[in-house]
């Protein structure tokens, strides 16, 4: 079983910068493929970043975006700058048995709770 708790979220304006973080618990955290997900209201939640011995994201986000891990903390980061108003949503960590980068929510096994990220123009 493992938790996910993320936090950083916030109200910063077009062109900042926000930081997230996804604290997992449990012992086997190096194992898991993990991701970064995002939902703006009335849409379904999406793809935006992933990371096992590699990253990958979103083609709205390369180059903004910075997906990191740091398995001594069991923690997992999104560095987010060039922020812009269309990246207005909750954004939720996921943690994923599966080895390899994992694209789909469906290949997720475990989420966090999500944190709330507004971007104003």
């Amino acid at each position: 079983q493992v938790q996910l708790v993320e936090s950083g979220g916030g109200l910063v304006q077009a062109g900042g910068s926000l930081r997230l973080s996804c604290a997992a618990s449990g012992r086997t955290f190096s194992r898991y493929a993990m991701g970064w997900f995002r939902q703006a209201p009335g849409k379904e939640r999406e793809f935006v970043a992933a990371i096992y011995l590699t990253t990958d994201y979103a083609d709205s986000v390369k180059g903004r975006f910075t997906i990191s891990r740091d398995n001594a903390k069991n923690t997992v980061y999104l560095q987010m700058n060039s922020l812009k108003p269309e990246d207005t949503a909750v954004y939720y960590c996921g943690a994923s048995y599966y080895s390899g980068l994992q694209y789909d929510r469906e290949r997720y096994h475990y989420w966090g709770q999500g944190t709330q990220v507004t971007v104003s123009s």
